[in-house]
């Protein structure tokens, strides 16, 4: 750890050691997630208010703001306490109101004399044909006209917070900016014309034209930068500390690979090989690999991994493969052990059903080292479960697992390479953001066995049309997935339930060749259904989104998605990347309910226009920016106060690059003085735990 040094403190007090700010107003202040000084600074305006010195309103647009010499001519209160207290007055030309809603009458008579004249600042508007000012700005003294600002920032505010809270708070915290090193490199500092950390503060909290709002503002890119430099710097720091851990080398003969590929009725991509040279390479270094494979739906990811534990099993070690679902493992092992078979090497699965003596019988077989694959769930990581010698560590589908739980699968052998794979394409930004820790490996080509998957878009109105299509498939012998959005009915949300589809396509296709599967079901349930559905006595499986990842049935080449509008871009290419895996023509119809939304139609024509489930996620990323991302596949990405990743990606790749630059010849940031001022910028930005890293590294 590192003590904060005496530099810091100011900004790291109480906010009740700021000018205007008691108890109150800092446990107020928390509703815009600002404890202490610094969080205020990094608070930055969201728009401004322009004013104008004019003579008179007379003629003056209403909806603009002004600043006006004026004459108290009369207070006229309310006849009732809701009612508001007017005051009138006259400029050069004409006469108006200033109107007070909750007015204390005794302070406005003080501050608006009768017969004095006072400075005047607020927005005018028009209400029955009379001009009015509502709750001025500003009410001062002629003398002190300079102080009114011709262009003001405007601040985020929540309960019990207004403007002039904000600034004056923002005012004291200016007053307390330390002078601190420079930690941006001195030629891309002056590349881009960004202004000294201290300036670009000061010229964002005080902006004098509509150009500081701009993404691209000097002053404000500076910050934006320096926010992104202090969390890839926090990402590089953690992944120099894992290649610190001593690793082991892993070097595979290639013997088992080979006999495996020439089993394989298909070649593989240019994409898959590369990804498994670099697997191979990361494996054979003396630390431990820390890889995310990234993959778009049907890119063949499965078959990287296979590859991947085959080098563990040539060098003598053992592999495991966990996976989010039972369905999941119990597919990746009817895969993959007829290879393992052919070539002598053994695949067993290990999930909670297994149990007693079964269970003993496998845990012993995996000590012993006669299990070289094992392909589980969570329970893969659960005390008992000891490998003769564990190499190597898959997790299939990162963000279903808690990073505690990775950690402690890596924890079951000495020195474990970890690869974790997702068939979530994630736009480079947000892969930047959420792993920066990882070394990134993306699979962009699909098998050239793999066709284009058809994509419709049809009115619920026709559902009818559609079913009677399902029969006719069927008859061909042709599966079909059905999803619904919901488990049961909800007038709320006006969904078709899953359980009353299936309940009229049984009607319609007749019993027995409908199954359901839904999250409320129990696993040995879901399991049932899904086994039936894979070896073709179900041919119409009704589902909510629980199929969404990894399901692979080659005879299912169709599926339908009612009320599609209502889903995200990327869950509705999830979706859709369910069919298309067998050799037959594939359709993904999507039905919607009138009336659609301009974004739900936006996202149904791009899912209609292209497959490419990278170019999809950028897209989505668009549509609904980071923060609404989080909490489905990007539930591990930060919340940047100042930055854009989106907007901003060329900025995320140049604080990447700096971040590992620095490291590469500073990594315990005390050898340079850049490294010394990154070191401030970290504990700014509320970075702490990267030196709880530097000092376990």
């Amino acid at each position: 750890m590192t003590s904060r040094p005496e530099i810091l403190f100011p900004l790291h007090r109480s906010l009740t050691t700021l000018e205007g700010i008691g108890p109150s107003i800092e446990k107020k202040m928390k509703g815009l997630l600002i404890d202490k000084p610094v969080d205020l600074l990094f608070t930055l305006p969201i728009s401004f208010i322009q004013r104008k010195l004019v003579d008179t309103v007379f003629m003056y647009p209403s909806g603009k703001y002004v600043i006006v010499e004026v004459s108290i001519l009369k207070h006229q209160p309310g006849r009732t306490k809701q009612s508001a207290y007017k005051v009138i007055v006259q400029d050069k030309e004409v006469s108006f109101n200033l109107l007070f809603f909750h007015a204390r009458k005794d302070y406005l008579k003080k501050i608006l004399p009768t017969g004095e004249k006072r400075i005047i600042s607020g927005k005018l508007e028009v209400f029955d044909g009379f001009q009015q000012i509502v709750h001025p700005d500003y009410i001062i003294q002629i003398s002190e006209k300079a102080q009114i600002k011709s262009f003001q920032a405007i601040y985020p505010l929540t309960a019990g917070i207004t403007q002039k809270i904000m600034r004056r708070s923002l005012n004291s915290v200016l007053q307390l900016l330390p002078d601190l090193e420079e930690w941006i490199d001195p030629s891309l500092k002056e590349s881009r014309s960004w202004p000294d950390w201290n300036l670009a503060l000061k010229l964002v909290h005080d902006p004098t034209s509509h150009e500081a709002f701009e993404i691209g503002f000097p002053a404000r890119e500076r910050l934006s930068y320096d926010e992104l430099y202090a969390h890839q710097l926090t990402l590089a720091i953690a992944r120099l500390n894992n290649r610190k851990k001593a690793g082991r080398q892993t070097l595979g003969t290639g013997d088992l690979e080979a006999s495996v590929l020439t089993e394989l009725d298909f070649d593989l991509t240019k994409s898959q090989k590369s990804s498994i040279e670099e697997i191979k390479q990361d494996l054979a270094k003396p630390f431990r690999m820390n890889r995310l494979l990234q993959g778009d739906v049907g890119s063949g990811k499965t078959v990287v991994a296979f590859v991947s534990l085959l080098v563990a099993i040539e060098a003598g070690g053992q592999g495991v493969l966990m996976a989010p679902t039972e369905i999941l493992v119990q597919q990746h092992v009817e895969n993959l052990r007829p290879l393992g078979d052919k070539v002598g090497v053994v695949v067993e699965s290990l999930t909670g059903r297994d149990k007693g003596k079964e269970r003993e019988k496998k845990l012993k077989a995996l000590r012993d080292g006669n299990i070289h694959i094992l392909i589980g769930t969570h329970a893969v990581f659960q005390s008992g479960v000891n490998f003769l010698d564990l190499r190597l560590a898959i997790i299939d589908e990162q963000h279903r697992f808690g990073v505690r739980q990775r950690l402690a699968l890596g924890e079951k052998g000495q020195s474990v390479d970890v690869l974790v794979m997702t068939a979530t394409p994630i736009p480079r930004s947000l892969a930047l953001s959420q792993y920066g820790e990882m070394d990134l490996t993306l699979l962009k080509e699909k098998p050239a066995s793999r066709k284009p998957v058809k994509t419709v878009i049809v009115s619920d109105a026709r559902i009818h049309e559609v079913a009677a299509k399902l029969k006719e498939a069927i008859n061909r012998d042709i599966q079909a997935y059905w999803v619904c959005p919901l488990i049961e009915e909800s007038e709320l949300l006006d969904y078709t339930a899953a359980e009353e589809r299936f309940k009229a396509l049984r009607t319609d296709l007749g019993e027995g060749l409908v199954g359901l599967v839904h999250g409320q079901m129990s696993s040995e349930d879901k399991d049932d259904v899904m086994k039936k559905f894979s070896h073709g006595e179900i041919k119409v499986l009704v589902s909510t989104t629980v199929i969404e990842v990894g399901v692979d049935v080659p005879k299912a080449s169709i599926i339908v998605i009612e009320r599609a509008e209502k889903f995200g871009l990327a869950q509705l290419h999830q979706l859709r990347g369910r069919v298309g895996r067998g050799g037959s023509e594939s359709s993904c119809i999507l039905l919607y309910k009138a009336p659609v939304s301009e974004n739900g139609e936006k996202r149904l024509s791009i899912l209609r226009e292209t497959e490419d489930g990278f170019r999809i996620a950028e897209i989505d990323l668009q549509m609904r920016g980071a923060g609404d991302m989080i909490g489905t596949a990007q539930s591990g990405l930060p919340r940047f106060r100042i930055a854009d990743i989106y907007n901003q990606e060329k900025l995320l790749n140049i604080a990447h690059k700096y971040a590992r630059v620095l490291l590469e010849k500073d990594p315990t940031l005390r050898l340079t003085k850049e490294g010394n001022a990154s070191r401030n910028l970290l504990l700014l930005m509320g970075q702490e735990q990267a030196f709880r890293l530097l000092s376990v590294g």
